[in-house]
């Protein structure tokens, strides 16, 4: 394999649809994207599945796939850090180890969420000046091509202030470097724009984001705003995020189940589809939460993508694009620089022999 590409570990049995859909979006992402990928899981399932694209036209780098075994497997029912403890073999442990030994850039997963998170705080560990990583998703937004990144969506439930406040300069930085905001405009997630709007952890989080140079804060952002374009970047505990995600994706679903009803109605219908089906996909590209991949686990030393369970190879392959872009864009070396500064701003100078 060709040293200048991207090297990505991807959790081959994780995920609803493990190892085929996996595979596929692997595949494709080897294809398309100019990388290597490491297909961590049961190697006959895993070869199985390859053997199926091999007279793909579609596929044709599957020189650039390698299989590494792992036996073992976190199901989505079990105690994440117990069973990764009792499963030294799991896929989503084995292809974590590979990002920790520098045998892998970056690590997908589709499995469990909790395992994924585990397994990165175990092998990987915090960023410096981090105490709480966050998952970080990306939100299309009613103006054109232009997107907002919320965290958390699901990694923290309960939140303290300065978690909420390293999750912005985080934010800050995915937007600046990944996103390709210059300036990103950070907004707190709250019931009402004033500054005293909210519970105790919203009052204190605003005064900590209005405080910190490294923030470019503009203030609270109510549901309303969230895809209204206002913001680049909003900030919230994972509780209120996941809802947020949940809702968003099912919202989606449904407009497109809508138009797809309402518009094949009738030979009238079936001919305006036909016309307005470079729309309809650009729409669909816009709205469609499989376009956008999953969610960077932002704080932990290593670039880790966390995807849905119920991925299908399009998701797959997004989400692989998703940990290219990370890589390309130097995420964790900005972060770590950058709190780094942070820590020589908020340093307390020590007592001079005169004072």
């Amino acid at each position: 394999m060709g040293s200048s590409r991207a090297r990505i570990a991807i959790d081959a049995m994780g995920g609803d649809n493990a190892p085929a859909a996996i595979v596929t979006g692997a595949l494709q992402a080897a294809s398309e994207l100019d990388v290597d990928v490491l297909l961590v899981g049961d190697p006959q399932k895993i070869d199985s599945c390859i053997k199926e694209h091999q007279k793909d036209a579609n596929f044709p780098n599957l020189n650039q796939v390698e299989i590494i075994p792992a036996d073992e497997v976190v199901e989505m029912h079990e105690e994440p850090l117990s069973a990764l403890k009792r499963k030294r073999n799991a896929s989503i442990r084995v292809a974590m180890e590979l990002v920790k030994k520098n045998q892998a850039q970056a690590i997908v997963s589709a499995g469990h969420s909790g395992a994924a998170m585990a397994a990165a705080l175990l092998h990987l560990g915090r960023l410096p000046g981090i105490d709480r990583p966050a998952i970080g998703a990306i939100f299309p937004t009613i103006v054109p091509n232009k997107s907002v990144l919320i965290l958390d969506v699901g990694a923290n439930v309960d939140c303290r202030p300065k978690f909420l406040e390293q999750f912005a300069v985080m934010g800050t930085i995915y937007s600046q470097y990944v996103l390709g905001v210059d300036e990103p405009k950070v907004g707190l997630l709250n019931i009402g724009e004033e500054p005293s709007k909210g519970n105790d952890q919203a009052v204190r989080t605003h005064q900590m984001l209005v405080d910190n140079p490294l923030v470019p804060f503009f203030g609270n952002a109510e549901g309303r705003d969230i895809l209204s374009g206002n913001f680049d970047v909003i900030v919230c505990d994972g509780f209120a995020g996941n809802v947020v995600l949940k809702f968003a994706e099912g919202l989606g679903e449904i407009v497109l189940n809508i138009l797809k009803e309402e518009l094949t109605q009738g030979i009238m219908g079936k001919m305006g589809v036909t016309l307005l089906k470079p729309s309809l996909k650009r729409f669909k590209q816009r709205v469609d939460h499989v376009e956008r991949g999953g969610g960077l686990l932002l704080g932990v030393a290593g670039i880790c993508i966390i995807t849905h369970g119920s991925s299908q190879g399009p998701t797959v392959y997004n989400a692989i694009r998703l940990a290219k872009d990370a890589i390309d864009h130097n995420v964790l070396d900005r972060m770590q620089s950058q709190f780094e500064l942070q820590k020589q701003l908020t340093a307390v100078p020590e007592p001079t022999a005169e004072s």
